[in-house]
């Protein structure tokens, strides 16, 4: 069979712009002699659509767009589309999160998903009632078998200690299917690739039956969708691989034999396109254009500056170089030679005035005392009152430039260096800052190497480096990823040769900041666990330290 995956990116609640572009695609596989096209989950409404779900004008809308698709579309080839259905057996949840086969004007059958996750930044429990029963579909000669995206994870738990009690692909190969079709929303996160891939192959080899799995493209809020659908042939073999990060259409033909393809496996360039398009989305689907961002001459802010102008362009993006009585000759500098770099605007605006008119305005109160962090974190607001300032003029998106050790740990300022609509690498380690800043500079020397040479720093005081304030960023970004990567307790963190009293300070440091990234703004995910959605825990507890 000619299989069309159709990877497209969709735009929550946009039904007519979603529903055109399946037409669209429908259109061009069947002019390339498709037999069947495949789209992601739930693309006519978009996903996840969260709590839009609980407004009835937004199911009836994507029912609509269903009957759009059979009164519309080209006759002659099946189509496999995802999205919302209401739930007619009158009990339980009001909603399923269904799959139909479409062609010439007739939907011939629907699958509802079986298993709904709820861990990480999922949540679909919390929307819709689970299949009660797989069956498969006769469609060109063959049985085909729709299992929707998390319908595949029985047998590889996705998340530790996961253990589902249904296996719908089982099922629907007990049921004589010799083919499965697999419309998926997967986010990105790094390794991910060779992870989906390692399941379907493993489900091909030990079944025989080949697998087309089509996943959704682009960002939605902090989420990033890589696409990089792919099929399996009934050997496990790896025999169609879309883009990733774009749109495609891409044809596989089950039944030919041909070369396995390699599986491209590149950490660094997966996360600098995930941060792109996830960025280049955010904006596009908020209806804005331009980015303001503070450029101090340290790594952070130069990596989110390279972003920035790779998402939208040097034109859309304005830098703002704002020097304090503390800030190095060195940082302006470097602040300017990346700007020259990127080909941005960089326009300097000194604190020093503010700054002293903030400590007069304070001197009743804070008259007597030693200064301290106080009046360092003065300087860090000062900076996001007028970085603000210009994005309530110019209806430009802020861009918050922390990265994840200092979001984890609250070495960040409230109101201040945390204030944006967006954190473009509040999912990234220091360490793996460093490592995107090495690839970006692989080809060509666009971050200056004066900024990946110097000792980071905040230059909020005298003299100031993160490592007064904060352990070795290697050491800390190695406990910071058993922590809240991989689970791991306090004890189990010392028995990995750590010194138990300085990852007991970190844990500390984690928990006693949580209440800062309540307020933080949206995350952008590529890691396995990002702040946000994905993550949850109280801020009003005792610290555990077990």
């Amino acid at each position: 069979m000619r299989v069309a995956m159709a990877q497209i990116n969709t735009t929550i609640g946009d039904f007519e712009g979603n529903t055109g572009k399946v037409l669209d695609y429908v259109g061009r596989a069947a002019s390339e002699g498709a037999d069947l096209v495949v789209f992601p989950e739930m693309c006519l409404c978009g996903y996840p659509p969260l709590d839009l779900i609980d407004y009835e004008p937004f199911v009836g809308e994507s029912l609509k767009q269903v009957r759009k698709i059979q009164q519309s579309a080209p006759r002659g080839i099946g189509i496999v589309v995802g999205y919302m259905d209401r739930n007619r057996s009158h009990t339980g949840k009001s909603l399923m999160n269904v799959v139909s086969l479409i062609c010439d004007g007739k939907l011939l059958h629907t699958q509802a998903k079986t298993l709904l996750p709820t861990y990480d930044v999922f949540d679909e429990a919390r929307y819709f009632e689970p299949a009660r029963e797989r069956q498969v579909v006769a469609f060109g000669g063959k049985r085909l078998g729709l299992a929707l995206c998390e319908d595949l994870w029985w047998e590889s738990a996705p998340q530790p200690g996961l253990r589902y009690p249904v296996d719908p692909v089982a099922e629907l190969l007990d049921a004589g299917a010799d083919m499965i079709v697999a419309p998926s929303a997967s986010p990105f996160s790094s390794g991910k690739l060779r992870t989906r891939y390692d399941l379907l192959a493993r489900i091909g080899r030990s079944s025989g039956v080949p697998i087309v799995y089509v996943n959704l493209v682009g960002g939605n809020d902090n989420l990033v969708f890589d696409g990089r659908s792919m099929a399996a042939a009934a050997d496990g073999s790896l025999i169609a691989l879309a883009e990733g990060f774009e749109e495609d259409l891409v044809l596989v033909d089950t039944e030919e034999r041909r070369q396995p393809l390699e599986l491209p496996e590149d950490r660094c360039a997966d996360v600098e396109a995930a941060l792109v398009l996830g960025l280049r989305d955010y904006l596009s689907k908020c209806g804005l254009q331009k980015v303001n961002l503070g450029l101090s001459g340290g790594i952070d802010s130069a990596v989110v500056a390279f972003l920035a102008v790779k998402a939208v362009g040097p034109e859309n993006v304005m830098a703002f170089s704002m020097p304090s009585p503390y800030s190095s000759k060195g940082s302006k500098d470097d602040a300017d030679a990346l700007a020259e770099n990127l080909g941005i605007r960089l326009v300097s605006i000194p604190i020093e005035g503010v700054f002293g008119s903030f400590l007069t305005a304070l001197e009743p109160v804070l008259y007597g005392t030693t200064p301290d962090v106080t009046e360092e974190n003065i300087q860090a607001r000062v900076r996001g009152t007028l970085l603000m300032a210009y994005s309530n003029k110019y209806g430009t998106l802020l861009l918050a430039t922390g990265n994840k050790s200092e979001l984890a740990t609250g070495y960040c300022t409230l109101y201040g260096d945390m204030s944006g609509g967006l954190a473009v690498i509040g999912d990234l380690l220091k360490t793996e800052v460093y490592e995107l800043a090495r690839h970006i500079n692989r080809r060509a020397t666009i971050i200056p190497r004066e900024i990946l040479d110097k000792p980071p720093s905040a230059e909020l005081k005298p003299g100031q480096t993160d490592q007064d304030s904060l352990p070795e960023y290697e050491l800390l970004d190695r406990v910071l990823g058993l922590y809240l990567l991989e689970n791991l307790t306090l004890n189990e963190i010392a028995a990995r040769g750590i010194d138990r009293e300085l990852a007991a300070r970190i844990l500390r440091m984690v928990g006693r900041a949580e209440y800062k990234r309540r307020q933080a703004p949206p995350v952008l995910k590529v890691s396995a666990r990002a702040f946000g959605t994905g993550r949850r825990m109280p801020i009003a507890r005792r610290i555990f330290e077990a």
